[in-house]
């Protein structure tokens, strides 16, 4: 089937296990209304041998609670961690083991039989994928082979987001600095009529925001096949733009530097040089569409605490 927009590869990585980041993101698609028909019936824990329900049972934690607790809001990370308080307490070597089992099921097992059927469901050809895993990549549009659960945490972009003013420079610079990483200024990409109508005190529209977002996105693509990691700071107020901006969530996370208006208007009235104007700042809290997914962070604790935090948190060097 197509590729969904917003689901990672089951090979992806959250913190030392594979598939956990892939039912998150079902969960979160479901729970808006996108995820395809096909997907819904292996929901959960209605069946005993579908993904979901094996992965709940590795960590130790019903689906119904995790369910709960991922739509409460909080990045994979904070949620793998809450899931490992309140279930099952896993060496790395009990995660190798399961990163094994799950990226090698279907392969010369007794679910052999019902892949190489899905070979015909899907018109995939015989041969070109070994595994349950690789299927669902390839019948969703990756490359065989692209991704394997023995590599490395597949993490490469966090987005720093938030209003104007709440740090989101100071931030994805330092943390670029910090790990070695490309820094992204999103406001550098801004076409020139959008610039203007900033500098002049006029918000911008939606139809405004598409080229710019879009322009971030070639940006961190160019970075990220070229073999470079990137830390962005970008305002992303609306999920609209996030879908755009981080189409596979295996790969990125964002960070929400959250300051109430008092605070960041402090700070807008202080700074020159910017096209960005005070005067805007209740537009911009007006169109914040709070993501339920991201590390969110306190805009007011100092920048070192807050660099701390996300390496810790996302599991960064």
């Amino acid at each position: 089937m197509p590729r969904v927009p917003g689901l990672r590869s089951p090979h992806a990585k959250v913190g030392r296990i594979v598939l956990f980041g892939r039912m998150l993101d079902k969960i979160r698609l479901h729970a808006r209304g996108a995820l395809p028909a096909d997907y819904q019936e292996n929901l959960g824990e209605t069946k005993s041998t579908v993904f979901d329900a094996r992965c709940c049972r590795f960590v130790g934690v019903r689906y119904d609670d995790l369910r709960a607790q991922t739509l409460e809001g909080g990045c994979d990370e904070e949620i793998l961690s809450w899931a490992h308080a309140r279930g099952a307490t896993r060496s790395d070597e009990e995660c190798i083991i399961w990163n094994r089992f799950i990226s090698k099921f279907g392969w010369r097992d007794d679910r052999s039989e019902v892949l190489h059927k899905r070979f015909a469901e899907y018109a995939i050809p015989e041969g070109l994928v070994q595994t349950m895993c690789e299927l669902f990549d390839v019948d969703e549009g990756r490359a065989p082979g692209a991704t394997r659960s023995w590599e490395a945490h597949p993490l490469r972009v966090v987005i720093v987001m938030g209003v104007s003013g709440c740090g989101k420079t100071t931030i994805a610079s330092t943390l670029a600095g910090a790990l070695g990483w490309d820094f992204l200024e999103a406001d550098s990409l801004h076409p020139a009529a959008n610039i203007e109508k900033l500098s002049t005190g006029v918000a911008l529209t939606d139809a405004d925001r598409q080229p710019w977002i879009e322009a971030v996105r070639a940006g961190i693509e160019s970075r990220v096949a070229a073999g470079r990691k990137v830390a962005v700071a970008c305002s992303a107020l609306k999920a609209v733009h996030r879908r755009v901006l981080a189409p596979d969530p295996g790969d990125t996370r964002f960070v929400h530097l959250r300051g109430d208006f008092a605070l960041i208007s402090a700070r807008l009235a202080g700074r020159t040089g910017h096209f960005m104007k005070e005067g805007l700042l209740r537009s911009q809290f007006g169109d914040l569409e709070e993501p339920a997914d991201a590390l969110t962070q306190d805009a007011a604790q100092p920048t070192d605490v807050t660099v701390k935090r996300i390496r810790e948190i996302l599991g960064l060097p």
